[in-house]
Order: C-alpha cells, then sequence, then structure tokens
C-alpha cells in the first residue's frame, strides 16, 4: 500500500498517515456559506481537497472513504440578502426567502464545482438539519463548565480549555493583545465565544433552553462532523484563512464536549489565492466568480489545471497567461490520450501526491509522461497512453465529461493540404511551400508528423488555434 505523508499544521510537521481505521477512512473539509456565488478562492480547497479525496480512494478503495463537506445554510449574511430582497418587493415570508436564497446558491455551487470536474463529497449535510445536535451539544458544554449563558446568549469560555491556541500556534493573551474581538457586556473574556444567539422575530430561529435562537457559526461544524464522522476522526481540512478562529474555536468546543478525543487527528490548510500577482478584491477589479471566469470561456478543466500547478501549502496566483498556457497543454493531452483506455496511474505520480499531496510535482510527472508519449507516435504505445490518461484522471484532469471545450479542433483540411503540397514537391523538387506551411503549423503550436504513411497533425503544448487563420 502507498504510503502517504501528510503536513499537520497541528504539529507544524509533515507525519506518516495512519488513519484510525483502514476500511473507513474519514475526512471533514469546510463548505460555503450560501448566500452568493462562489469565488475564485473558495474554488481551491474545493480542488485541493477533491484531490486527496481521489488520493485516498485510491489507496483505500473507493468505498473505504468518507468525505463530508457541509452547507452553511443559516448565518447573518444569508438572512441580510433575504431581507434586502423582502425589501425589494421579492414574495413571500423571510423564511421562504432564505430557503429559495439557500437552494438557489447550493445549485449553483455544485454546478460551478462539476464544472471544475470536482466529486461530490460522500456527505454534503446542511447546518439547519443539525440544530439538535447543536443545542445537545451546547447544553453538554454548560453541564462541564465550558460554557455559560447570558441574555439568551450562551459563550464558550475560552480559558476552561488549557490548549487554546495550538493550532494556530498562539496564546489567548497574545491573541486578545492583537486581534480584533467582538466587544460584548454579557462576555466573561474577550476571546469567548458565541455557541448560540437570540433570535427576534424579523430573523430565522429555534426553540431552544435558552429561549428563541440560532446557533454561533463554530458549533455548526463541530456538531456535523461529530453525528457524521464520530468525536475523532482523521483529517480535517480548509482555507488557511480558517484556522483562526473558526478550527481554534471548533478544536476548543469538540475536545471539551467530547473528553478523551482526537477530534481531528491531521488538520490540512491550503494557502490563499492571488490575481495576477495581487490579493483578489472587488476594489481592484480583480474579483471574479468561478461562474464568471466560466463565462469568460476558461474551460473548467483549465482553471483545475491552473490550480493544481501550485503546491497547495503555497500562494497560487491566477493569470490570464498561466490559463491560456494550460488550455494549450490540456489540448495536446487530449490529442495524445485520444485513443486510449485507462489502465492504473503512474508509480512515480502517486508517490509524488503520496508525499503531502504534492500537485505541482504529480504534474511535472504528467508533463514527462506525454514527452515520452509524443516522442513515440506510433500505435503500439497504447499502454503508456493507459498510464497517462489513469494518471491525469487521478488529478481529476482529461475526464470523459469535461473535454467539450478542446473538440471542434479539426486539423484534417490542413494535413491533406500539407500533403498534396509533399506529393506536388515530389515532382517539381521544390519543397519551399511544403516547409512555409510546416513552418506555419509549427508556430501555431501544431506537432506534423510526416511519413510513408501520410501526415498527421497534432495541437501541441503550444497550440494557438488563432495562427492557422489563412492557412
Amino acid at each position: 500500500m502507498t504510503a502517504i505523508r501528510l503536513y499537520n499544521t497541528r504539529t507544524r510537521s509533515k507525519e506518516a498517515f495512519e488513519p484510525f481505521d483502514a476500511r473507513n477512512v474519514r475526512m471533514y473539509v469546510c463548505g460555503p456559506t450560501v448566500y452568493d456565488r462562489a469565488h475564485l478562492g473558495n474554488a481551491r480547497p474545493v480542488v485541493v481537497f477533491d484531490t486527496l479525496f481521489r488520493l485516498l480512494r485510491h489507496v483505500y478503495g473507493e468505498g473505504h472513504v468518507t468525505y463530508v463537506r457541509n452547507f452553511t445554510d443559516v448565518d447573518d449574511k444569508i438572512n441580510a440578502t433575504a431581507l434586502s430582497r423582502q425589501e425589494a418587493g421579492a414574495p413571500g415570508t423571510l423564511e421562504e426567502l432564505i430557503h429559495q436564497r439557500t437552494e438557489e446558491t447550493i445549485g449553483w455551487y455544485h454546478a460551478d464545482m462539476d464544472a471544475l470536474g470536482a466529486l461530490r463529497p460522500t456527505k454534503e449535510p446542511r447546518a439547519t438539519e443539525y440544530i439538535g445536535a447543536m443545542i445537545a451539544m451546547i447544553e453538554g458544554l454548560i453541564e462541564s463548565g465550558h460554557a455559560y449563558e447570558v441574555s439568551g446568549h450562551v459563550l464558550f469560555d475560552v480559558r476552561s480549555y488549557p490548549e487554546y491556541g495550538r493550532l494556530s500556534g498562539r496564546s489567548v493573551d497574545d491573541m486578545i493583545a492583537g486581534a480584533r474581538v467582538e466587544v460584548a457586556p454579557y462576555k466573561r473574556d474577550p476571546m469567548d465565544f458565541v455557541l448560540w444567539k437570540p433570535s427576534d422575530a424579523s430573523l430565522p430561529g429555534w426553540e431552544s433552553p435558552w429561549g428563541r435562537g440560532r446557533p454561533g457559526w463554530h458549533i455548526e461544524c463541530s456538531a456535523m462532523s461529530y453525528e457524521l464522522l464520530g468525536a475523532s476522526f482523521d483529517i480535517h481540512g480548509g482555507g488557511i484563512d480558517l484556522q483562526f478562529p473558526h478550527h481554534e474555536n471548533e478544536v476548543a468546543q469538540s475536545c471539551c464536549a467530547h473528553p478523551g478525543s482526537d477530534f481531528a487527528r491531521v488538520w490540512m490548510h491550503n494557502e490563499m489565492l492571488l490575481v495576477e500577482g495581487k490579493k483578489m478584491s472587488k476594489s481592484l477589479g480583480n474579483f471574479f466568480t468561478v461562474r464568471e471566469l466560466l463565462e469568460q470561456g476558461y474551460p473548467g478543466e483549465v482553471i483545475r489545471f491552473v490550480m493544481l500547478s501550485t503546491h497547495y501549502r503555497k500562494p497560487m496566483d491566477w493569470t490570464a497567461e498561466k490559463a491560456r498556457e494550460a488550455e494549450a497543454v490540456l489540448r495536446h493531452w487530449r490529442a495524445l490520450a485520444a485513443d486510449a483506455e485507462p489502465t492504473g496511474p503512474d508509480a512515480e505520480l502517486v508517490e509524488a501526491l503520496a508525499d503531502d499531496l504534492n500537485g505541482a510535482g504529480a504534474m511535472a510527472r504528467l508533463h514527462v509522461l506525454a514527452k515520452a508519449i509524443a516522442a513515440n507516435p506510433q500505435k503500439d504505445c497504447f499502454y503508456e497512453k493507459g498510464v497517462f490518461l489513469a494518471s491525469a484522471r487521478l488529478l481529476g484532469l482529461l475526464e470523459a465529461g469535461m473535454g467539450d471545450w478542446a473538440e471542434g479542433v479539426d486539423l484534417s483540411a490542413l494535413a491533406a493540404k500539407l500533403a498534396d503540397l509533399r506529393n506536388a514537391a515530389m515532382v517539381s523538387k521544390d519543397f519551399a511551400p511544403v516547409d512555409a506551411l510546416k513552418s506555419a503549423l509549427i508556430a501555431a503550436g501544431v506537432e506534423v508528423r510526416m511519413s510513408k504513411a501520410g501526415v498527421e497533425l497534432v495541437p501541441g503544448a503550444g497550440f494557438d488555434p488563432a495562427k492557422l487563420e489563412g492557412l
């Protein structure tokens, strides 16, 4: 069995991955708050942990991996969006408008992530389905002295958990000094965080021992992960922006609610995303949703390729140039594997992925495999093509249903023209027209293969269809 090593944020080291139960490897990843379209930064953890999901299924078997990614469908941003629609005249109660918005947004999210080639997680719980579990967990925290009620709020007592700050590597006092924390008169300590808060008649709410209200954000993931994966599971993932306070708070409340549990054994965080070298921001005009990029003509497979080309623990820079290069490479790869059937992935590529999910290293190996196949265009290399295709699909690339964008480039007419010019040149001995067309094709990124059997044209790594115009 392939040995997997993963960088654990909690221990600041790369460790051999040893699941609690190899027959049921369990992973939880924080999902979206469903009030609007997913932006490009939201897509990075989806691609990262989808790739890990694929690796785990390859190593342990498809039926032995449980991947949970939640939907946060109760949140003040959702409430505000629904309220603004109501004020604009949208029909329905606030609860109905909230439900409509969350359903609509979940549909958008699925469509956009499907376009990136992401597999659906094993389970996709919605926070509103687990309110009872959240209330039960909060009750237990109060009973054990880790939480307290005041003015309809329930707050977690951070000082009651001595290991608070271990995940983010900070002390509580340093966090108070250097962080912006919510100032509220009912808090015993500035770092205490909300587990439950009251709802007035204008907001959605559920009955609880502390009155009608709604859960705080942090308790949601703790309750859902416990219900679906147990008190201890293997991997918890998300973006680095969630490390503090969200994940730090999850650790505290979960470990206090279930003493003696590990909660998550391995914590993994992907780094942030840049656009053209700058932090993505609406004020800079470089803020893109996934849907906007798709509608601009960037195929989902191209977006995935660019994301995989940078190691998940390094900042990733999305640029138009990288996307153009990715499109050219993927056209070339699809042409190489057009007549192949996947066999098993390349061992070196699997080893790269198993080394802390080194997608960049795995992509480099794909380039090596593609170069070897292109150097041997004979039709007897089906095995190598099968390995190449299986390797690409382990990364979520070259999937059968994702290649429509690469179709429609018909080079047969140019191949016939080049063949006719060559035949004429064999008689006239004037090969200048042949050389001119061949040079133009190569400049457009087309691989020209001429043999006694005929002429074959294949889109290469630098293929640019626009340069074929007028040939």
